[in-house]
């Protein structure tokens, strides 16, 4: 787990738009079995249940569940929870197929591909939930010596990922970065050969924010034609970080790690570097586009929009449970995890490389997180 790392770019977001909530005031002792509280949590947490749980999917979130597994090993004692970071298609697949009790995954699950009826049968017949644990930035991360201050746009970025520009000189960057010393090399594209939610989030950015040059689609499979493809985001990063002219896309934690350098996203609104600032700023205008308990996120109002200040490329990663359908144990330890994730867990995130939950989404969570039966 990453610790004291990520406080200088996200610790801050806590004081502004992603102010926790103190949903409870309970100091009470006590382990397993029994409602339980600390100073620093904001709801009761009822342990027990199945001692040693499963999860698997996104690799995004990697970092944030071993801060999570540390706070619920803390709140429960006991208790613990083994996660695979395997990427979101086979977290999805995984838990569909009943291997895990949970899945994490960057994007929600899709009704168009039969992962919604799919996730209904696993259930016993019951809805699955999507809830957004997790957010965090998408860097657009790079290694070009001699070149440490970078402004793309959603178009340049387009065609430099489906090889439409070639090389770091090109005009195209060239007139984002006015008096800036571009080499004449060859660019490099890194991207996720498995399944990834993080390139499903980065091709729906591309989508919404390229002006039409970026046709290729979303999905969690790249679609761009060209480049270097690594699994996972640690692979996408060390790859890029070994290259000189690479570039990838990659959650920032993965990006700090191997040294690269991040680009500003010019928006439309000027170029806006990625800070505690601007991801406060683009989060604050996410919402919710699920019904009840299942909070699946529009995120498309972020990507395509040019909000001043508003760093437009992030993503939310789910966990996907099933609404009800579990044996009692599996519920309650499921309820118990989540929980302390939502709450006590969240107190890390930011030197893990995460903005910490946005208040009205952490309240949200616990309610769907209580109604799981």
């Amino acid at each position: 787990m990453k610790t004291k790392r990520h406080g200088a770019v996200i610790g801050l977001i806590a004081a502004g738009a992603l102010l926790l909530t103190a949903c409870g005031s309970d100091n009470n002792a006590g382990n397993t079995g029994a409602a339980q509280t600390t100073g620093e949590s904001s709801s009761p947490v009822e342990c027990g249940g199945k001692s040693k749980l499963s999860a698997e999917g996104s690799s995004a979130q990697k970092n944030a569940i071993d801060t999570f597994v540390q706070a619920y090993q803390q709140r429960c004692s006991g208790s613990d929870l083994a996660y695979n970071a395997s990427g979101s298609g086979a977290g999805v697949k995984q838990f569909i197929a009943g291997q895990v009790d949970f899945g994490g995954s960057d994007s929600p699950l899709s009704e168009s591909k039969g992962e919604v009826a799919s996730a209904a049968e696993r259930c016993e017949g019951n809805p699955a939930w999507n809830l957004p644990m997790v957010f965090g930035p998408v860097a657009l991360g790079y290694k070009l010596e001699g070149v440490a201050d970078l402004t793309l746009n959603g178009e340049v970025a387009a065609k430099i990922f489906n090889g439409t520009v070639k090389k770091w000189n090109d005009p195209a960057i060239s007139a984002l970065n006015s008096g800036a010393s571009l080499p004449d090399k060859n660019i490099t594209v890194i991207y996720r050969s498995d399944e990834s939610g993080t390139t499903d989030n980065f091709q729906q950015y591309l989508e919404a924010a390229s002006g039409g040059a970026w046709t290729q689609g979303a999905g969690k499979q790249f679609k761009g034609g060209v480049g270097e493809g690594k699994e996972k985001s640690a692979g996408v990063a060390q790859a890029a970080g070994a290259v000189d002219g690479a570039i990838t896309y990659v959650e920032l934690s993965f990006a700090q790690d191997n040294k690269l350098s991040i680009a500003k996203i010019d928006n439309g609104s000027g170029a806006v570097e990625l800070n505690e600032q601007s991801v406060g700023k683009a989060i604050d205008g996410a919402t919710i586009k699920g019904t009840g308990n299942d909070l699946v996120l529009d995120l498309g109002s972020i990507y395509g929009a040019s909000t001043e200040g508003a760093y437009p490329l992030l993503l939310a990663t789910y966990e996907i449970v099933c609404s009800k359908g579990y044996d009692a144990d599996t519920a309650k330890a499921v309820k118990a995890f989540l929980t302390v994730a939502a709450t006590d867990g969240q107190a890390g995130l930011a030197d893990a490389g995460y903005a910490p939950l946005p208040k009205a989404f952490q309240e949200k969570l616990l309610t769907a997180i209580e109604a799981i039966a």
